[in-house]
């Protein structure tokens, strides 16, 4: 039969469509996506520049939302300051999340001042009952403690932990964002996750222009592609793509406390 176009059940929950990549088609991609089977997709701010870039998105297109927030990759001495701004950015009624937000080891950014933000971001989530959206590289211990911590509601995104980290992060409430990485060859960890872990706690996301799928890994990623994500936890999972998709818009909404 093919892939049901009518249903629009793809909800990308982690895209950067500011970045540079989409530049030049920016516009005609959106027209085609919410055309076809994309019904909404929630675009990450890094910094204040592209926080404020996603809430353009989301003024200008229906079925775009933002989420703002300090990437630790993107933090300096300002950064601290910087939170109030962020503070202002999420009043924005089409404001869904705080992030994307969290703690990135590979780069050599001071781990007190990540931890900092990463803390204080999650108190501005939580005081304004947002949830976050959260990054987590090569920082698996730091970040679950801050979780077990704080208690936010949310997603942890690009998923890269064990099982036994996804369980406790499912017994906090929250969701595991599951991308392009669940088709790759090597995805073993990444399987085992979504073969553990309840459907009713997984999310979808793109973190494009990043991470595209099999079998168009390499390019450029768009919220499309998703339909591939799915078709591999459905397989993991013995479902449908129809019941992995419907499901994991339903979970995306509920999270996002996206009425669509």
């Amino acid at each position: 039969m093919g892939f049901l176009i009518y249903m629009k059940n793809i909800f990308d929950t982690h895209a950067h469509y500011d970045d540079k990549a989409f530049d030049e088609d920016r516009d005609a991609l959106f027209s085609s996506m919410f055309a076809e089977n994309v019904c909404c997709v929630v675009n990450q701010g890094t910094d204040i520049a592209s926080s404020m870039r996603s809430i353009e998105f989301a003024e200008k297109y229906d079925g775009v939302y933002a989420s703002v927030g300090l990437h630790p990759e993107c933090l300096n001495e300002n950064s601290m300051s910087d939170i109030s701004e962020i503070e202002k950015l999420a009043a924005h009624p089409k404001t869904a999340a705080i992030g994307e937000i969290g703690l990135d080891y590979y780069y050599d950014i001071s781990k007190d001042l990540q931890k900092r933000v990463f803390i204080a971001q999650i108190e501005l989530a939580n005081a304004l009952s947002m949830p976050v959206n959260i990054h987590d590289r090569e920082a698996h211990g730091d970040t679950m403690d801050i979780l077990r911590q704080m208690k936010p509601k949310g997603i942890l995104h690009c998923f890269s932990g064990s099982v036994e980290m996804a369980k406790e992060i499912v017994g906090l409430g929250m969701y595991i964002g599951i991308g392009g990485v669940v088709t790759f060859k090597n995805a073993r960890k990444t399987v085992e996750v979504v073969s553990e872990i309840p459907l009713e706690r997984i999310v979808l996301e793109t973190d494009c222009p990043y991470l595209s799928p099999v079998p168009n890994r390499g390019k450029r990623n768009d919220s499309t592609n998703i339909r591939y994500v799915a078709q591999r936890i459905a397989e993991i999972k013995s479902l449908t793509e129809a019941e992995v998709l419907n499901t994991t818009k339903a979970n995306a909404k509920r999270v996002y406390n996206i009425k669509i």
